[in-house]
């Protein structure tokens, strides 16, 4: 207590103020999107360990379904995460028998990963996860409500990609 409070003055209750920290007042939108992407993820986290897969090894599979067998420094790149990251999934994926990865035939330096033929029963798991998180994320937004959502966290995704390369894929604004 402080010496200008008065014995017995109530205090405010932490729990009953906005819920957003102090130090989060001056960017409330960064905070919201930050939890957002937490909860998102781990919902998603939630949806695909029916498929036998860990957050972020949806991104990886997905590469490879739509690219075919690619380097692993072009997947590294496509997904835009740390190597050691990819490197670790694709170790785990490999090990679950969803890709296979061997010497790149035109430059033995370099490495081809591959989804194998088994991960093609994952792909219908993977898009059925992803279409129950989009019902589940966006539940109670109508048609343009989720068309303008779209837009604007496209337009904000834009703005975090203001560096050339920052982005693996650039957003149309």
């Amino acid at each position: 207590m402080s010496a200008t409070q008065e014995v017995g003055a109530p205090q405010a209750d932490p729990v009953c103020t906005d819920g957003l920290p102090a130090a989060a007042r001056g960017g409330p939108v960064s905070h919201a999107i930050s939890r957002v992407a937490r909860l998102h993820r781990t919902a998603a986290g939630r949806l695909l360990r029916g498929a036998g897969l860990y957050p972020g090894q949806e991104f990886v599979m997905m590469q490879l379904w739509d690219r075919g067998p690619v380097r692993q420094s072009e997947l590294i790149k496509a997904v835009d995460l740390d190597p050691s990251t990819v490197t670790k999934m694709l170790q785990r994926l490999e090990q679950a028998g969803h890709v296979r990865r061997r010497p790149d035939p035109s430059d033995g330096r370099a490495v081809l990963v591959e989804a194998t033929e088994e991960a093609c029963g994952l792909l219908g798991a993977v898009t059925g996860a992803w279409a129950e998180l989009e019902e589940h994320t966006l539940a109670g937004l109508g048609p343009a409500e989720r068309s303008q959502l779209a837009e604007l966290l496209a337009r904000v995704e834009a703005n975090l990609c203001t560096d050339a390369g920052a982005c693996a894929r650039r957003p149309e604004a």
